[in-house]
C-alpha cells in the first residue's frame, strides 16, 4: 500500500458515527478523505469541514456532508498533512498554501490528528520554509520585517505569477537554518501587520501519525 493511504487510512480510525470532522488539504489528506467518503457511503453519519476549496470539492465528490464555517463551534477531529514535524508535535505547515484556514480550524478543533510521511520527521524544525501567508499591499515592507527575523523570504510564484490562496493573499517561504523556538518565532512573525498568519503550527497536533519505511506505523 502506498505510505500516504496508510497512513490516511489509519487516521481515518478517528472518526466516529455522529462527529464533526475538520478535512484537511494536501496529497497525504486526500487518502483520508478517500477513505472517510467511503465510510459515508456504507453509512457513516458526520458532517466535514474542509480546510481549503479544494477539499471542498473532493468531499463534495464523495458526498461527504458539509458544515459552512459560519455554523461551525467546535470540531471533534480534524485530520491533515504536515511538511515537517519535530518529537513534540511541532509543525510547519502550508506547502498547499491552505495554512490560514488549516489553522483556523485546528484552533477550534478537540482532536488533532497528523499525518505524514516519515520523511518530514527532524529533530529540529527548519528543513521546511516556513510559509507566511502576506497582505499582498506593502508586500516588500513585510518581507523586509520577516527577513529581520533571521530566514531568507521568497514570494512563492507559479507560471511566473504570485499564488494567491483562497483568502486572496500572497505566501512567502520563509527559509531558517533551524527553528529551536517555535511558538515564540510564530508570535514575532505574526506581530508584523502585513502578516495574515504562519505556518508554524506549534503545541496544536495530539498525535503524529507516519510510517517506517517497511509498511509499518510509528505514531507521536
Amino acid at each position: 500500500m502506498n505510505p500516504k493511504q496508510l497512513v490516511g487510512e489509519e487516521a481515518a480510525k478517528y472518526v466516529k458515527n455522529g462527529m464533526v470532522i475538520g478535512l484537511g488539504t494536501g496529497s497525504t489528506a486526500f487518502f483520508a478523505i478517500q477513505k472517510i467518503g467511503e465510510l459515508v457511503k456504507n453509512g457513516l453519519q458526520i458532517k466535514g469541514v474542509p480546510t481549503s476549496k479544494a477539499t471542498e470539492e473532493l468531499a463534495k465528490s464523495l458526498n461527504i456532508p458539509l458544515l459552512a464555517i459560519e455554523d461551525v463551534k467546535r470540531i471533534d477531529v480534524t485530520i491533515d498533512g504536515a511538511d515537517e514535524f519535530d518529537p513534540q508535535k511541532n509543525l510547519i505547515k502550508g506547502g498547499g498554501a491552505a495554512l490560514l484556514r488549516e489553522k483556523i480550524i485546528a484552533s477550534v478543533t478537540d482532536f488533532y490528528v497528523i499525518i505524514a510521511d516519515a520523511a518530514k520527521g527532524s529533530e529540529v524544525l527548519g528543513s521546511f520554509a516556513v510559509p507566511v501567508e502576506i497582505t499582498p499591499f506593502a508586500k516588500e515592507i513585510t518581507m523586509a520585517q520577516l527577513k529581520a527575523l533571521g530566514c531568507q523570504p521568497v514570494l512563492r510564484v507559479k507560471d511566473g505569477q504570485a499564488v494567491v490562496t483562497d483568502n486572496q493573499n500572497y505566501i512567502a517561504d520563509c527559509k531558517f537554518e533551524r527553528i529551536d523556538e517555535p511558538a515564540k518565532l510564530a508570535a514575532k512573525m505574526n506581530a508584523i501587520p502585513g502578516v495574515v498568519e504562519n505556518g508554524i503550527f506549534a503545541g496544536m497536533a495530539n498525535v503524529v501519525i507516519s510510517e517506517d519505511g517497511n509498511g509499518g506505523l510509528l505514531s507521536l
